[in-house]
């Protein structure tokens, strides 16, 4: 099996890092200072304290911004996982379609909603799956990959069909890597509560300049965490996501402290002065709310405030 990772981040790292271990191909794609130290190797901190060092003859790397895919990359790939950042979803999501087999398969498991349907679009629904991790993970300024916490890579058919082929030898070789593979036969519910978990905590602590474990910390700031994850449930069941009884208070508070000590993306995209993914959480929630008629005032407000750091930085 050959997999393509496209977006090389923190989260991609780690399945560079795990994958690498096992016997499967893997073509990385990125861009720029990203692609170039990718091809001197890869440093992964361990949730163990453990620091690996993977050689760079273990992976191809495909540069996006040196010009069209080689032909010798087209067509090679069993499965195209999208990490990336949600901006460049249809950029990785063309690459997608480039370097997959005619019977390959992508998946996306970045944050927020619509990367699928994304893909669904431009290269067909039977061929794409919906995705989500609970891995979490940050990258220093050097390039190492901080893998943070060990969690699961949940996945399944958009129509909700059982797992078999590319998809089985996937799950297999997440298997093997450490990765925690899950099937789900309702991933969209998954990517819903994922999305529950983002948009109470990213923007907060992203404002805040924060890590997690502030929130709890903080009453202030637990209480917009709240408010904005009972805005987007509200919007979850109002178009028919089937989220069981789940207790939101009980679930955000378990989030945070496993992963207190995490600097969230969002405030890292902040603080490098890159675009962060508030369209794809708050964004989502607002423009879905609107369709269906729920009122979400608390996710508006911090759609608002991180956009105009944002802009203030732009200007800047």
């Amino acid at each position: 099996m050959r997999i393509a990772i496209l977006g090389v981040g923190s989260i991609g790292g780690v399945l560079v890092g795990a994958l690498s271990e096992t016997e499967v191909g893997l073509l990385c794609v990125s861009r720029g200072g990203t692609a170039a130290a990718l091809r001197l190797g890869l440093v992964i901190h361990t949730p163990e304290g453990v620091i690996e060092m993977i050689s760079p003859d273990r992976y191809e790397v495909l540069d996006n911004e040196e010009g069209p895919i080689l032909e010798e990359h087209l067509g090679t790939c069993d499965i195209a996982i999208i990490a990336g950042k949600a901006a460049s979803t249809h950029i990785l999501a063309s690459l997608a379609e480039e370097v997959l087999s005619p019977d390959g398969l992508a998946i996306s498991i970045q944050n927020g909603l619509g990367h699928a349907e994304a893909l669904a679009r431009r290269i067909g629904g039977a061929r794409v799956l919906g995705g989500s991790t609970t891995h979490s993970a940050w990258r220093d300024e050097g390039g190492s990959v901080h893998w943070s916490g060990r969690g699961a890579v949940e996945f399944g058919r958009l129509d909700g069909g059982g797992i078999t082929g590319v998809a089985m030898e996937f799950h297999d070789a997440l298997e093997e890597a450490g990765l925690n593979p899950k099937w789900s036969s309702d991933i969209h519910s998954v990517i819903w509560r994922k999305l529950l978990i983002n948009v109470a905590i990213n923007p907060v602590c992203a404002i805040a300049g924060v890590r997690n474990g502030s929130l709890i910390e903080v009453p202030g700031l637990w209480e917009q965490s709240m408010e904005s994850m009972r805005e987007a449930e509200l919007v979850a069941r109002a178009t028919g996501v089937e989220l069981g009884d789940i207790d939101t208070e009980g679930y955000l508070r378990k989030v945070v402290l496993a992963t207190a000590k995490n600097r969230v993306s969002m405030l890292q995209d902040l603080m490098a002065g890159r675009k962060t993914e508030i369209d794809a959480l708050c964004g989502e929630i607002v423009a879905r709310g609107e369709e269906f008629g729920v009122p979400t005032p608390r996710n508006e407000m911090l759609l608002a405030l991180v956009r105009g750091i944002e802009l203030s930085q732009h200007h800047d």
